[in-house]
């Protein structure tokens, strides 16, 4: 009886120590061009984690822009298709920012990002004659939409891959807080989620990736639900002649951007939106991306300029630690 009594009390602490600690699966993947990483707490965590990845997988089906069975590659081929919900959502969704940004974001760009080699890998310097004839296709305004069928004029093609990864990550959100987790840190590679509080009660730590040295991070942000997106030069590029060529171009002149930013992050609730400003503040350079903030504050964000200096909106810096060995000068922006 008391070996008995024994097993029992056993028992009950195991199961109450069990009942103590969440449940959580975690996963990774490579898609979108880049490695990814999901991490989720909750009692559905494996139906979650198994649903974030479908997710991922269908929606790099129907974006991409160089799979030949995707929607957009077919767009881009026929100069006009009729496509479904997901992709003319965020259609939709890119035209809306790239009006609100001032063309600073231009999803039609991708005909001059490939004429450089990014997407081949086969790097080159256009003449200046073939980006004066590419630039004439390049234009979001002539990109038109009549209910689900989009239409391109002559020549024209598009990418999204600088919102589809924001895109993923609004949409596994909605399976985060569907399935009703605890909480959850999604990578996205450069676009990063956060849901809900550590099981431990503290806030999760977003690293910042250093472009000097991309094995390491200068700094973390502390978070609770939001999105991190991050954007630097350090992601692809190529020298030739003793210059370096990044792989975000500048729509306006058809060059990749060579303005005196190192990285641009934005921090926000909705990951479409992050992602396309931490492009878009990275095209227009410090000084207007200063000026788009003050006039939106619906966003926060971290500039990194060539000066080593590091420019933080006030709404973060009390979350912004600056990791050991790294001696910026921040300047705080109200």
């Amino acid at each position: 009886m008391k070996k008995f009594i024994c097993l029992i009390l056993i028992f009950i602490l195991v199961f109450s120590f069990c009942a103590c600690v969440p449940q959580s699966k975690e996963a990774s993947m490579e898609a979108m061009d880049t490695y990814m990483n999901f991490k989720v707490f909750g009692s559905n965590s494996m139906y979650a984690i198994e649903e974030i990845q479908d997710e991922v997988k269908a929606l790099e089906g129907s974006l991409s822009a160089t799979d030949k069975k995707s929607e957009i590659f077919g767009l881009n081929n026929n100069g006009q298709a009729k496509l479904s919900g997901d992709t003319i959502e965020l259609v939709n969704r890119s035209l809306e920012l790239c009006d609100s940004l001032g063309g600073a974001l231009d999803i039609s760009v991708y005909p001059i990002v490939r004429e450089w080699g990014f997407i081949s890998g086969d790097y080159k310097v256009p003449s200046g004659s073939e980006i004066e004839e590419l630039l004439t296709k390049v234009n979001y305004k002539n990109i038109k939409v009549d209910n689900n069928t989009v239409t391109l004029k002559d020549g024209m093609q598009l990418d999204l891959g600088a919102v589809a990864k924001g895109y993923a990550a609004d949409k596994c959100l909605d399976i985060v807080g569907n399935e009703a987790l605890k909480s959850a840190i999604l990578n996205f590679g450069g676009t990063v989620a956060t849901y809900g509080l550590k099981p431990d009660g503290s806030r999760w730590k977003v690293a910042i990736t250093d472009p000097d040295n991309t094995s390491e991070y200068f700094g973390y942000l502390s978070c609770e639900t939001a999105v991190v997106a991050t954007s630097g030069g350090y992601e692809r590029y190529f020298e030739k002649d003793g210059k370096t060529y990044i792989h975000i171009i500048n729509p306006e002149t058809g060059y990749p951007v060579d303005n005196g930013v190192k990285s641009v992050s934005v921090v926000c609730s909705e990951g479409v939106y992050a992602d396309a400003l931490s492009t878009a503040l990275y095209v227009m350079g410090k000084d207007k991306a200063m000026e788009y903030f003050k006039k939106h504050r619906d966003f926060d964000f971290i500039i990194l300029t060539d000066d080593n200096k590091m420019y933080i909106s006030s709404g973060i810096s009390a979350d912004f630690t600056l990791c050991d060995g790294y001696d910026y000068e921040i300047v705080n922006i109200l």
